[in-house]
This record gives structure tokens, C-alpha cells and sequence, in this order.
């Protein structure tokens, strides 16, 4: 029998540490990251973020700042938002909240379409570079925020928005002849879409999420097809050097037995597998991810929970490879890993995804942010030589101390979103069965 988590509404904290943590992203950690969108710490790389979305909206003259991402930096902060005042309301915070979401359906375009480097930047270069410029990854992190707002407060006004950006997105991609048969190099809008199907109901966005997984990795490669299509060349990519690999777009989903690539895109993906084969009694999918589940926790994990070895493309590498000092082990894939571990669980009710869920959250999560909500690690190695970090290039990606923001800044708001979340990971049911995941104390 499939459990499912008890509504974080439904759990309130008690919990020392823990508690604290939500204190701390609530009152700490949001209205920092707030400053840093809005370019008003000092001393650190600028984000631009929210200026984007003006400039988007033709409020605003400049030009497009930051990453081909930097949208996603907002979606995850409103998605943290929405937690805490799902669990707490506050009028202030949501009203700041409210003013980004009109702001971020005044930048939306007229036939739906939502993602600000290329309404200002590039507008003819829209779709045209699924692999490398994250348009769906975007998507996908503001529909999780549309999904969590409306369900911490009932508003709509954003998830009108999403839903009309999906449908958009169905329209545009699809195995149909007249549709693109393309998917994103960076999976994240696969497990958004079976969030956004289970608020609104509406099909058509499971088997969207259902398509984009099915299609990965098929012949002919989409990857090789629109490099084609393009008059110039891609920028310069981890994709070009490691292959379609990095992407987990080798092979079909099916056909993958072990994790391959970018440590963050391949746990997005697997959470996002894991919700559709649950969602439609996929037998042959789950078999698929348990089998991933085991090489990823049993051969590829550090014992901190924390994945993905190498620096050179984030990425897993092969069996048992976990040095110490040059790991890579990124926060945001401590973070993904509990989100697949969480949906394991769910699938399977066994106690060995909690255990991953928990040294993960303990360990490769807490480690990515101070105890003051202001400064993070983006890199987290198990040993740390400070004077080897300046001069070693192999090293040059491990900080001895944490950072006030980055330039390319998707771990903070990441930690920020999962800490403010907590309570939904405690708890879960069945219809005679109330199951304790984690040793919080809580009502």
C-alpha cells in the first residue's frame, strides 16, 4: 500500500534543533536572500534577479544579468516562502510574496511563455538550445513554487500563471509530428509537472512529465538534431566534453542501471521518474529506479549522504570513486537526494530511503549553510586543507569558508526551500498506518 506525507500544515515543530532552523530561514535566511535578489549586500557577487523580471515586464531599462538560470533563484525563494507561511502565516511576508508574483505575471509574455534571459536577451533563441540553457529547469522550479504558494494560501494568481506557461509547454513539445520531440538538458520540470497535475487534476501535465522522460536519450538524439538546427555554435559546455552522459541522456531511461553525469540533474530526474512510474503503476520504471537507488546509495555516497565526486562537471563518476579532499558533493545534490529519497519511501515503505533521507538532511545538507543564515557552501569535502585550496588547481573549487552568495547562487535558496519544508518529511499514512520517518519532535 502507497503512504502518503501528512500536510506540513498538519505538523508543528517542537523540535530544538530543527525548530531552530525554521526560525532561522524565516527570520534570518529569507530576508538575506531578499537583499541578495535585490542587489543590496555589499561585498558579494550581485544577482539582479528581481531587476531581471522588471526589465522583462518593460518597467525597467537595462540589460539581462546573471546566469542563463537566474530565474530559478526567485522561484526557489518564493517556494521557501510559501512553507513558512503555510506553517505560519505572516501578512508582511505575504505581501512581499503577492508583489513578486504580479511582478512575475506582468513578465510574462502573451502566448504564455515565462523565463527572462531570452524575453531580454536572446528572444529569438527561444527553444532553440534545450541541452544547455535551461529553459524547462526554470519552468519547472517556478511551477513548484506556484504549486506550494497556492497551497499555503489559496491564491492563484501564480499557478494561473504556470498553468498557462504548461499548457504553452504542451502545445510546443509532444510526440506528435508537428511538435518538438526535444527535453531539457537540465531535468527538474518532470517531477514539477506531477506536483502541478496533482494541484489542478489536470492530466495533461503527467503525461507531459511522462513524455519528457520517455523521450530522453532516444534516437535520434534530440541533442544532435537541434545543435544542427542552430546557425551558431553552443557555448562552451560540460555536455561537449563528457557527452550526452552528462545530461543522463545516453540512454533511455529504461535501459540506465547506473548514475551517470551532473549529481543534481540525475537526482531531479529520478525524483521526477519516481513520481510518474508511482503515479501510473509502472512496474518496469520503479524496477528502474530501485536498481539506481542501489548503485547511487550503496556505491557512489559518501557517508555524509553527500553524491557527486567530481568537480569537473558536478558529477558522479564510477563505482567507489569518493576521494576526500577534492570531492565535490554539491549541496543542492544532498538536497536532491532527499527529494528522491522521500518519494522512495513513499513507493516502497522501506526504512533504508528514510535512513539516506536522514544522514543526507543531518550531513550533506546542514553542512551547506551557517549557523547564522548568511554565508553557504556550495562544495562540501570531507577534508579540508585551507592553504592546498589556494594553491592546488584541483582544488580551486573548495572554499575553507563559507561564502555570502555566488555568482551562480542555485544552493542557498535550495537549502532555504528544504529547511523551511521540514515538516513535510516527517510523517506519513495509509489508511490504518501513521509511519515516523525522522526522529523530530513534533505535534
Amino acid at each position: 500500500m502507497k503512504a502518503k506525507p501528512i500536510s506540513p500544515t498538519a505538523v508543528k515543530l517542537k523540535d530544538k534543533l530543527w525548530n531552530e532552523r525554521f526560525r532561522l530561514v524565516k527570520e534570518e535566511v529569507i530576508p538575506y536572500q531578499w537583499d541578495s535578489l535585490n542587489d543590496r549586500i555589499p561585498g558579494v557577487p550581485p544577482s539582479h534577479a528581481i531587476e531581471n523580471f522588471r526589465i522583462a515586464a518593460g518597467e525597467s531599462e537595462g540589460e539581462f544579468f546573471g546566469m542563463v538560470f537566474q530565474d530559478s533563484d526567485v522561484a526557489k525563494w518564493l517556494e521557501a516562502v510559501s512553507y513558512v507561511l503555510a506553517t505560519e502565516p505572516d501578512a508582511k511576508l505575504e505581501e512581499t510574496a503577492d508583489d513578486v508574483i504580479e511582478l512575475i505575471a506582468r513578465a510574462q509574455q502573451e502566448d504564455g511563455y515565462l523565463n527572462t534571459y531570452f524575453t531580454v536577451a536572446e528572444p529569438e533563441k527561444r527553444w532553440t538550445n534545450l541541452r544547455d540553457w535551461h529553459e524547462l529547469y526554470c519552468a519547472g522550479h517556478m511551477m513548484e513554487a506556484a504549486v506550494a504558494y497556492y497551497e499555503a494560501t489559496g491564491k492563484r494568481k501564480l499557478l494561473d500563471v504556470m498553468c498557462r506557461f504548461a499548457d504553452y509547454i504542451a502545445e510546443v513539445f509532444g510526440p506528435e509530428p508537428d511538435k518538438m520531440q526535444g527535453y531539457p538538458g537540465h531535468p527538474e520540470i518532470e517531477l514539477a509537472l506531477v506536483r502541478l497535475y496533482h494541484a489542478t487534476g489536470k492530466e495533461r501535465y503527467l503525461n507531459l512529465s511522462k513524455y519528457f522522460i520517455d523521450q530522453r536519450g532516444q534516437q535520434p538524439h534530440w541533442y544532435e538534431i537541434e545543435a544542427k538546427g542552430r546557425e551558431d555554435a553552443p557555448r562552451r559546455h560540460p555536455h561537449d566534453y563528457l557527452g550526452p552522459a552528462y545530461s543522463q541522456a545516453h540512454l533511455p531511461i529504461r535501459q540506465q542501471t547506473t548514475a551517470e553525469g551532473h549529481s543534481v540533474r540525475a537526482l531531479y530526474l529520478f525524483s521526477g521518474v519516481t513520481d510518474v512510474a508511482a503515479e501510473t503503476d509502472d512496474k518496469e520504471l520503479l524496477e528502474v529506479c530501485r536498481q539506481l537507488w542501489d548503485n547511487v546509495t550503496n556505491r557512489r555516497m559518501y557517508v555524509t549522504g553527500a553524491v557527486g565526486s567530481d568537480h569537473f562537471g558536478e558529477r558522479f563518476t564510477f563505482d567507489y570513486d569518493l576521494p576526500n579532499d577534492r570531492a565535490y558533493t554539491e549541496t543542492c545534490a544532498s538536497i536532491a537526494l532527499v527529494f528522491w529519497a522521500h518519494r522512495m519511501l513513499h513507493v516502497d515503505l522501506d526504512g533504508k530511503y528514510t535512513d539516506v533521507l536522514e544522514r543526507s538532511l543531518y550531513n550533506g545538507v546542514l553542512s551547506g549553510i551557517s549557523l547564522d543564515g548568511k554565508s553557504f557552501f556550495y562544495v562540501n569535502p570531507l577534508e579540508v586543507w585551507p592553504k592546498a585550496c589556494s594553491a592546488r588547481n584541483d582544488l580551486r573549487h573548495v572554499k575553507p569558508v563559507r561564502q555570502g552568495w555566488f555568482s551562480c547562487a542555485c544552493c542557498p535558496p535550495n537549502v532555504a526551500r528544504l529547511l523551511a519544508s521540514l515538516p513535510h518529511y516527517v510523517y506519513s499514512y495509509t489508511s490504518d498506518t501513521a509511519y515516523v520517518h525522522l526522529y523530530v519532535a513534533s505535534e
